[in-house]
Parts: structure tokens; C-alpha cells; sequence
């Protein structure tokens, strides 16, 4: 689950990490009287749930309070595109208006979970400012990683391994100290997959302040997290995926034309890589997982028709937990109450795979039965041509 800058803020306040002053409004009046309690000269931010705002003219500099007033009136309601939002970007509904600073030195720095080593990675650079992956590329010596190993869990000597990297001395070096650790703390103490700072700033007073912030959290814990459940923004998420998440499908709409219902992410990822070896394109990824009921095929069924750019529907399951038979009388409901306007190829594997095929045939309705994943692909590229 992603969130807006403002809420990781107050997110990292809460553990102990400084931020600017500043206030979330949705009216530009707003933007005007926050601005002149902040001293007449504000930052104002769109905050949507993607980066890279400033080169989409979605962070503005206001040097009066009419000034903030305008930007605000100019900003919300705007569709904002940058380049993690994709050609059709996001509406602007929240803008945060906060004090300026004036910066001596940016700096990077985030946790991830690196899985390849099973552990939380910190990971800091002197190139704050730019987005991680351009200092990887250009200079990648610039980046200073150091992994937590999860058993013993964070100590001392990890944070003061990032402030040496950094360059940092004296006060600031402690300052900086701090706020790694408190930055991990929020990592672990809110099960995030990803916590960022960027940019982490030194200003002339000598204060380390995060100025921007990102937290991704895991899905898998948010039972634990009751009181993250309101700072979640249907208005960021795609309307399918949003129905999708209703019935306890996993679904993420892609740019292709092959509508794919798949149990299981394994089986998934590879059905779509076995969709484009053979020339199609994916319209989405989509999860029933392993028991999927008849009730939840026909809610997928229907979310994958509501896509105007498909033009073939597979169904590629795996009967393990679920049996074919079952999964076949399922998908024959299924298809019976909804309207099929397109075509679709079905692949059935597994326990009581022979039933599920026979039911499928004899069902009376248009399916393409296929048995080998090449065959599949090939199929579904065909007729999505």
C-alpha cells in the first residue's frame, strides 16, 4: 500500500525524524492563509502516489502568499504526468504547503528489502536530489548499501557506517546517526517495504530535516496495522483494480489486449512472459489465487470484459488446491450469466484435469480448450491479432 508524502511525514515525525513545517490543503484560500503562517513564502507539492512531480510541474516555489494562492488554484484539479504515472498521469486533489528551506547539502536515503539477501538494506548516497536509479547508473560508486541482518537486527555500528560514507562530521554526523536508526525503527516498527528520503537535507542552521518522503507498506501486514487503513487513497488506484481488491482478487491493469485469469503469481508472471514470446500482449495480470469459488471467477470475468482493449480472455489454472472439475463448472456459470463478446482459450492442468476439459467441451459454449502453454500462447496471440 502506498501513501502520500504528508501522511510518510507525519509517519517519520512520529519516530522521531524532523520534517518541515507544513499543511495539507484541497482549496487554494487555503494555500494562501498557510502560507502566510509559515512567513509569506511556502513550497507548494501535488501529492500523488508517484514520483518525479518537480519535472511535471508538480512542485512550485510560492515567494507570497497570493502567489501560493494562484499556484494552489492552478494545481489541484490538474492532471499531473510524470514518468511513474504513465501518459494518462493523476488528478490533482491535495497539495502540501510547506516552509522553504535553504539547503547546504542533499542527501539520499531509504530501505528496501533486499531478497535476494533476505534482509532490510540501507542504502544512502551524497547525490540527494536525483532519483536512485540515475545515481546506480551514472555513478553507482556513490551509493553506500549496508545490510541489517534480521536476527540480530539493527545496531550502532550500521548507522554509523551511512554518516561515514556520507561524508558527515561533528553534530552532524550524530544528527545523522539518529536518523537512521529512527528511520529504521519506522521500517520495521510499521512493516514497510520501502521507506525514502529524497531529498535528506542539511540546512544553515546545521539541521538534518527530511524534505521529501515515500513509504510503501506490506500488504501482508496491514492486519497488524489498524490505524493505517484510513491513510489508503481509493483515488490513486485504478477503478478495476479497486473492484478487483472488493472481491479478494489480485489485479493490476497493464497496456496489452489479452485479459488473463491465472491462480497463482508464479503461473502468472509466466504466463504473460509466454504472451509476449509469442507476440501478444497482456491487458493485466490477474490472481483468482488457489480457491477460487465460482462467485469470484464470474467478479474476475467481469472485471477483465470491463477493459475495452481486450480482445481475448485466457484462462490459465492450475488445479491443485482447486480441482479442474470444480474450476470448469465454475467458469461454465461463470461464462452463462455473463455476456462473452469475446473470444476465449482456456488451460486446465491438474487434479481431475480430464473432467474439467470434458465439461468445457460439452458445455455448449464457444471455448477454446488448449492443453500445452506453447500451444496457449500461441492461440491467444493469434486471436487477439
Amino acid at each position: 500500500m502506498k501513501i502520500h508524502e504528508y501522511q510518510a511525514k507525519n509517519i517519520l515525525k512520529e519516530f522521531g525524524i524532523p520534517v518541515p513545517r507544513g499543511e495539507v490543503v484541497t482549496a487554494p484560500a487555503d494555500a494562501k492563509r498557510v502560507t502566510q503562517e509559515l512567513g509569506g513564502m511556502a513550497v507548494i507539492k501535488a501529492q500523488i502516489h508517484a514520483g518525479g512531480r518537480g519535472k511535471g510541474g508538480g512542485i512550485k516555489l510560492a515567494h507570497t502568499p497570493d502567489e501560493a494562492e494562484e499556484i494552489a488554484r492552478h494545481m489541484l484539479g490538474m492532471t499531473l504526468v510524470t514518468p511513474q504515472t504513465g501518459p494518462e498521469g493523476r488528478v490533482v486533489k491535495a497539495l502540501l504547503v510547506e516552509e522553504g528551506q535553504d539547503i547546504v547539502q542533499e542527501m539520499y536515503l531509504g530501505i528496501v528489502v533486499d531478497r535476494a539477501l533476505g534482509a532490510p538494506v540501507i542504502m544512502a548516497s551524497s547525490a540527494g536530489g536525483m532519483e536512485i536509479e540515475e545515481v546506480a547508473a551514472q555513478s553507482p560508486e556513490k551509493i553506500i548499501k549496508v545490510a541489517v541482518d534480521p536476527a540480530t537486527g539493527f545496531m550502532a555500528f550500521h548507522a554509523r557506517k551511512i554518516a561515514y560514507g556520507l561524508g558527515l562530521e561533528k553534530e552532524l554526523f550524530k544528527m545523522a546517526s539518529q536518523c537512521v536508526a529512527n528511520l529504521y525503527k519506522a521500517f520495521v516498527g510499521k512493516d514497510c517495504s520501502l521507506v525514502e528520503i529524497n531529498p535528506l537535507i542539511i540546512n544553515f542552521k546545521d539541521e538534518v530535516i527530511a524534505l521529501d518522503a515515500k513509504i510503501n507498506f506490506d500488504d501482508d501486514a496491514l492486519f497488524r496495522h489498524p490505524e493505517l487503513k484510513d491513510l489508503n487513497d481509493p483515488n490513486e488506484m485504478d477503478p478495476l483494480e479497486l473492484e478487483a481488491k472488493k472481491f479478494g482478487l489480485n489485479y493490476i491493469k497493464l497496456n496489452g489486449n489479452v485479459g488473463c485469469m491465472v491462480n497463482g503469481a508464479g503461473l502468472a508472471m509466466a504466463t504473460m512472459d509466454l504472451i509476449k514470446l509469442a507476440g501478444g500482449e497482456p491487458a493485466n495480470f490477474l490472481d483468482v489465487g488457489g480457491g477460487a469459488s465460482a462467485e469470484q471467477v464470474e467478479n474476475a470475468f467481469r472485471i477483465l470484459l470491463s477493459d475495452p482493449n481486450v480482445r481475448v480472455v485466457l484462462v490459465n489454472i492450475f488445479g491443485g488446491i482447486l480441482r479442474c472439475d470444480r474450476v470448469a463448472n465454475g467458469i461454465v456459470e461463470a461464462a452463462k450469466r455473463i455476456n462473452m463478446k469475446v473470444p476465449m482459450v482456456i488451460r486446465l492442468e491438474g487434479t481431475n484435469v480430464e473432467e474439467g476439459r470434458q465439461i468445457l467441451t460439452q458445455s455448449g459454449l464457444k471455448f477454446e480448450v488448449a492443453v500445452g502453454l506453447k500451444e496457449t500462447a500461441e492461440k491467444v496471440a493469434k486471436l487477439a491479432r
